[in-house]
């Protein structure tokens, strides 16, 4: 188990209600404007469920995994479905989803891995497939407060994506959106499946 994955063990209680009713309007409406009526969607790096139920509440199929085994406990709880004991490497999924959600999660993933695991969502997705992805922005790699941080730009992102051949649909930057913390920047993306060569 790594330190980010003790972290999360460790203080996923007060992670789950600090996250839990951050408003992803925005998001949510860029991401799901590509995915077919009852499409079907992976959660990658699900913490606390948030963001499967609310797909699971407009109709999709939704499938949700977490490193983290307290903070699968308490995805289930909330969605009511089983969550997976996952990590990103070891994703071996091929064409079963509409689209992929991975919402801060692929930020705790070293650049020098990110290659391979974006290789990885590239070939679970079906053909034309939606990855989104947020990670903070900068470029700032290590740990940071117990937990391993890759921050990306866009041209950091570009390069790392560059080997597993997502289209790039748009890219957008945010704030933070937990109180006190509007002064942080995200660096959100949506990805089109290509074939990986």
């Amino acid at each position: 188990m790594t330190f980010t994955q003790r972290y999360y063990d460790t203080n996923a209680e007060s992670f789950c209600r600090e996250t839990s009713s951050v408003d992803m309007s925005e998001h949510y409406s860029k991401f799901l404007a590509h995915m077919p009526k009852n499409g079907s969607i992976l959660d990658a790096g699900c913490g606390s469920g948030r963001d499967t139920l609310h797909f699971n509440s407009l109709g999709f199929r939704t499938m949700a995994f977490d490193s983290s085994p307290t903070m699968v406990s308490f995805a289930e709880k909330t969605i009511d479905q089983k969550v997976l004991l996952l990590s990103f490497e070891e994703l071996t999924f091929e064409d079963e989803f509409d689209g992929i959600w991975a919402c801060a999660s692929l930020l705790h993933i070293a650049s020098l891995s990110l290659p391979d695991v974006f290789e990885r969502l590239n070939r679970a997705l079906r053909k034309s497939g939606i990855l989104y992805c947020s990670f903070k922005y900068g470029e700032f790699e290590g740990e940071r407060g117990g937990r391993y941080f890759t921050d990306l730009t866009e041209e950091t992102l570009t390069e790392i994506n560059s080997k597993a051949q997502f289209g790039m649909i748009e890219h957008w930057l945010s704030k933070d959106l937990r109180p006190g913390r509007e002064s942080e920047l995200w660096l959100n993306a949506l990805l089109r499946k290509t074939e990986i060569s």
